[in-house]
């Protein structure tokens, strides 16, 4: 049946054929965050593969990969949709530019790895190698070329649980998804006689392999501080309070709300009654949270302190203004940290800007205006730093999507304690977006070897473990207060962290170079 199903498969012609295309595409997301369906993926990517073998020119093997790609990208960034129904009378007529915009133009990328696989393969079996092997350096490109957008990687299928992405330490997440990319394509080759059978075996047996990997991994190093008694921590291991205020994304900037919105944001942060009056809290409040210059707010600072302890700290996210060495003026999408007198000691200017979003790339010839409040596009900070206050434990901050790249999330001169990434997903609502976004970020716990504290605008707020092991969450979409202690007493040094991408150069090269040579001067499998 499998096989007279690649048959008809490899028969389709015209509009038939790009229809499947389009729809395989769709249909792989369901691999994806939040639906983590796994076995869908090399269901798709067989399809893709039986039916390029029906292809007989360029032209056709570069249309497989972009209606492919276009269906995966448009029906992975649906949610983008979301952002412009924020104020749809100012940007609703976006929307249908945007989803065929992203779709199509992201495309671009597996086009040319399908159409090279098709090229260059000339059997199945070095096809579906040769289509994993392309497929993450596109994916890697992806991630790279302009501002970069590492976003929906094959490896974050993985993100279901902590077993499977533990080779993540090691080769990183796109060493992962060239892993994620064989397990995807060479069930297809189960069609090829016997040497497709035991390569889609192969390909099987990858996943078994993460997750029993990984398994026993996290049992070498021991259980997850899932439940700690807060009252019988030592009073050097500070709690982190995190505040969820969920506040509706058209209503966070009313003028008319404000005073009301902070007086949430002052209620939430207060000690909770189960902590002992001599454990330090750090108060993490998330992406513009703040929604007012606090440089400038003097009585908002005293507010924010009254709420702490003489050892605690309030981490904010906040906009950031002042010409401090020249007379344009600017404003950063910044951190700002408050001790108990109400000072800011200490502070971090986004440095990873989302194009459209906080900016508009080519604004001389670009007539649009930026999703974000103001008029004025936002300057980008200076790079990833180490922030290290009242002898709290040093961290590194991230702001909304600065997370999701591997390998630039800390500055490896000042190596933090813990990641701290504070975000405002209220854009995209109740969709596939906070997920897909809180996914790409617990790998960064992986790579670094360091726990990561989330603190989501609307969810979902959450604290891995330097393994990547969920110990608390607030779910998307809720209103509440997360407290946990902060521990780094697990904090290790990776292979990732050592060799960063060499290793997932190494192995993609190999296999590269393996199935280019495969039965070079044999008969086509």
């Amino acid at each position: 049946m499998i096989e007279a199903m690649s048959r008809r498969l490899a028969g389709l012609s015209g509009w038939r054929r790009r229809f499947v295309w389009l729809l395989s595409g769709a249909a792989a997301v369901l691999a994806l965050p939040p639906f983590f369906i796994i076995p869908v993926l090399p269901i798709c990517f067989a399809v893709l593969l039986w039916s390029l073998e029906g292809v007989r020119c360029n032209k056709g093997a570069l249309s497989a990969g972009w209606w492919f790609g276009t269906g995966h990208f448009a029906a992975g960034f649906y949610w983008v949709s979301h952002a412009f129904l924020v104020q749809p009378e100012i940007y609703g007529w976006m929307i249908p530019f945007a989803l065929l915009g992203l779709g199509g133009g992201l495309a671009i990328f597996p086009m040319f790895a399908v159409w090279a696989s098709w090229r260059l393969g000339n059997g199945l079996i070095r096809r579906a190698v040769l289509l994993a092997v392309f497929w993450v350096v596109i994916e890697y490109l992806r991630g790279h070329i302009l501002t970069g957008f590492p976003w929906n990687l094959l490896g974050h299928v993985w993100a279901i649980d902590a077993a499977p992405m533990q080779f993540a330490s090691v080769v990183g997440v796109y060493g992962l998804s060239f892993v994620t990319a064989l397990f995807a394509t060479l069930p297809a080759a189960f069609v090829a006689g016997k040497s497709g059978k035991i390569a889609a075996l192969a390909g099987v047996m990858i996943a078994l392999a993460l997750w029993g990997g990984g398994a026993v991994r996290l049992m070498v190093v021991g259980p997850a501080e899932t439940e700690v008694a807060l009252s019988e921590l030592p009073a050097d291991v500070p709690i982190v309070q995190i505040v969820q205020p969920n506040i509706p994304q058209r209503e966070k900037w009313l003028p008319e709300l404000q005073s009301q919105h902070f007086s949430l944001l002052l209620d939430m942060s207060r000690r909770p009654e189960n902590l002992r009056p001599d454990q330090k809290r750090i108060v993490i409040w998330p992406e513009t949270a703040a929604t007012f210059f606090v440089e400038t707010q003097t009585e908002a600072r005293m507010q924010m302190a009254g709420v702490l302890g003489p050892d605690d700290i309030l981490i904010t996210g906040a906009p950031r203004t002042y010409p401090r060495d020249t007379d344009e003026y600017k404003v950063w999408n910044a951190i700002q940290v408050i001790d108990a007198t109400g000072h800011i000691v200490a502070s971090f200017d986004k440095f990873h800007l989302v194009p459209f979003g906080e900016y508009v790339p080519f604004r001389s010839i670009m007539p649009f205006p930026k999703l974000t409040a103001g008029r004025t596009d936002f300057s980008a900070g200076p790079g990833p730093q180490t922030l290290s206050v009242n002898g709290m434990p040093s961290f590194s901050p991230l702001i909304c999507y600065e997370v999701i790249f591997p390998g630039a999330v800390i500055d490896d001169d000042h190596q933090p304690d813990w990641l701290l990434n504070v975000t405002n997903d209220g854009w995209f609502g109740h969709s596939a977006g906070p997920y897909q976004h809180m996914a790409a970020a617990r790998f960064r716990t992986l790579e670094e070897g360091r726990p990561l504290v989330r603190a989501a605008y609307t969810g979902v707020s959450v604290v891995f473990d330097a393994y990547g092991r969920k110990l608390t969450d607030l779910g998307l979409g809720e209103r509440g207060i997360l407290v946990h202690p902060l521990s780094s007493n697990k904090n290790h040094t990776t292979v990732y962290y050592l060799w960063r991408d060499l290793l997932f150069y190494g192995i993609v090269t190999f296999f590269a170079v393996l199935a280019m040579g495969y039965k070079r001067n044999a008969k086509s499998l």
